[in-house]
């Protein structure tokens, strides 16, 4: 057997988190290598929402204008029950938001993802398989099987696992993995329709029997493409699995031996035009004729999440560690999140920039969001869909969008400052509109300040160029104990025209009075921006260097 060391870490699964995982470790400057057991990727329109959060991840990566010209808008979503609309949603944002929502087919979005990982030099590794893997104080030992039969043993320092609903990693770390399954059967399809309803909206029809259950679903989300959508609705009895044939001995269950039933179907009945035809004719909310069917498949739904998100070296992250309904278009934007939360730590760890203590860090943000996830999800799917939330609309939407993930109270959110109801430690940094430079004609967002910047970005806002420089010399002993730092000033709307002039660090005015707006600044303020865009720190300029050497000390754990 072949014995390598050649990389940090070693990721398993190709699919849109293995790869985000990639590309984020790749941007800091950590070597990986990435495989996967499929031979190529699949063609099928899996998951196809894409979040505005996810879009600004993307941006700060670079990749968001590719992504842009290949999707298309979800301007809103029609609802219907037993045939009468109840609800027409325009799933509008706050005009600061800088991105919509979006769809566009799984295997489009692994495509653009895996492009960008290969110019930074790491390609997927098809047909290896993840075999077995052993921990240590120093390393991960990985038995894989290469596409020619080969095994090789492999040494990394750390281990992902994206592999999947059924993960080789999960099982291999002996994590819980508690919930259950939805006792339906499903069918997706990939079709066109001549229905003549509103462009870019998705529909959700229901059907509730006597008894007040739902009986009959269909949803149709709009994908790039003259009238194209991706359907999904029951199983019908003809294309039940008899015991001992595609399932487990029970309908539509796809064969995994791990109990967990989630994911198509391998094989077996494979719905067609008609199957899908029938349902649209009970539900759509117009008379539509399908046609040109690119796919369809049978699919399962579990609803489940492992007790923690890593043990000792080696972690995981989307559908290995959480799967649920595809309800809002949730499970691979949270796998994305995850998968840019967990690089960056594991890029500063490596720096020796960070103490491992701060991996720790992974499980404490990122597992609740993930029990928060599949908890909604699941109660949205057993009713019309998100728009009973309780909540007021706009907050609806902002939570399906993922912009309201946060991580106040985590272990390296600094402590609170400035208005109760301002963005604080933990918060999404929001983005705004307005900045301006005398060179450049046009105004900027404050994503076109952060994007590439792979490092945390200090933001020290000010009217006072003498207080703006004091606060960026206190940065200076941070850089040089956190790598990529940079600092960034932001002049009040009233600050002097000469005051950029007087900085040693980069200076945009707030012209449009925008970042004081969102922000809200309790005098000169400064931000400490992280990586993935949350909140790292807020603090009075004044105090700029202690506030840095406070969260400094939160890193080394």
């Amino acid at each position: 057997m072949a014995q390598t060391r050649t990389t940090d870490v070693l990721i398993t699964g190709a699919g849109p988190v293995g790869l985000s995982a990639a590309a984020e470790l790749r941007r800091h400057g950590v070597s990986c290598r990435l495989v996967d057991l499929l031979p190529a990727r699949l063609p099928y329109a899996k998951a196809v929402g894409i979040q505005p959060r996810t879009l600004e991840i993307w941006d700060r990566m670079g990749l968001a204008r590719t992504v842009l010209e290949a999707a298309v808008e979800l301007g809103g979503q029609l609802i219907y029950v037993n045939g009468r609309e109840q609800a027409r949603i325009a799933m509008e944002l706050p005009p600061e938001v800088p991105y919509r929502f979006a769809a566009l087919p799984q295997y489009e979005t692994e495509r653009l993802i895996e492009e960008y990982v290969a110019a930074l030099g790491t390609v997927i590794e098809r047909g290896t398989e993840l075999l077995s893997f052993t921990q240590d104080a120093d390393g991960v030992t990985s038995r894989l099987r290469t596409a020619s039969g080969a095994e090789e043993e492999l040494r990394t320092r750390y281990l992902i696992g994206c592999d999947g609903a059924h993960s080789t990693v999960r099982k291999g770390l002996g994590l819980a993995f508690e919930g259950g399954a939805f006792p339906e059967g499903y069918m997706l399809a990939d079709v066109e329709t001549d229905w003549d309803l509103p462009h870019g909206y998705a529909v959700r029809s229901t059907h509730y029997g006597a008894d007040g259950a739902i009986d009959d679903v269909l949803v149709a989300v709009p994908l790039p493409g003259a009238n194209r959508y991706r359907m999904t609705m029951r199983i019908p009895p003809e294309l039940t699995a008899e015991p001992g044939e595609a399932g487990s001995g029970a309908p539509g269950r796809p064969v995994t031996g791990d109990g967990v039933e989630h994911g198509l179907e391998r094989g077996g009945r494979v719905p067609d035009l008609s199957h899908i035809q029938a349902v649209v004719d009970r539900l759509a909310p117009a008379p539509t004729t399908l046609s040109t069917m690119r796919w369809s498949s049978v699919f399962r739904i579990s609803h489940r999440i492992v007790d923690r998100y890593g043990d000792g070296r080696v972690f995981v992250a989307g559908d290995a560690a959480h799967i649920h309904p595809p309800t809002g278009a949730q499970g691979m934007n949270t796998g994305i999140q995850d998968a840019c939360n967990l690089a960056w730590k594991l890029a500063l760890v490596l720096r020796g920039a960070a103490g491992p203590a701060l991996l720790a860090g992974y499980d404490a943000e990122r597992r609740p969001v993930g029990e928060e996830v599949v908890g909604r999800t699941v109660r949205h799917a057993s009713g019309p869909g998100f728009h009973d939330d309780s909540d007021d609309s706009g907050t609806v939407l902002l939570r399906e969008a993922q912009l309201l993930v946060g991580y106040r109270g985590g272990p390296l959110a600094g402590s609170p400052y400035g208005p109760a109801d301002a963005p604080q430690p933990g918060d999404r940094a929001p983005d705004c509109a307005g900045l301006t430079v005398p060179i450049a004609a046009y105004p900027l967002r404050l994503l076109d300040v952060l994007r590439g910047r792979t490092g945390h970005v200090a933001l020290l806002y000010g009217a006072d160029a003498a207080d703006l420089a004091g606060a960026a010399a206190g940065t200076l002993a941070a850089q040089s104990r956190l790598p990529g730092l940079r600092t960034v000033a932001v002049l009040a709307r009233d600050a002097a025209e000469e005051a950029s002039g007087a900085l040693d660090v980069p200076g945009y005015r707030d012209a449009a009075g925008e970042f004081a707006r969102l922000y809200r600044p309790d005098g000169p303020t400064g931000f400490l921006v992280r990586p993935d865009g949350y909140l790292a720190a807020r603090f009075a300029l004044a105090d700029t260097a202690a506030a840095l050497s406070g969260y400094l000390t939160a890193l080394s754990g």
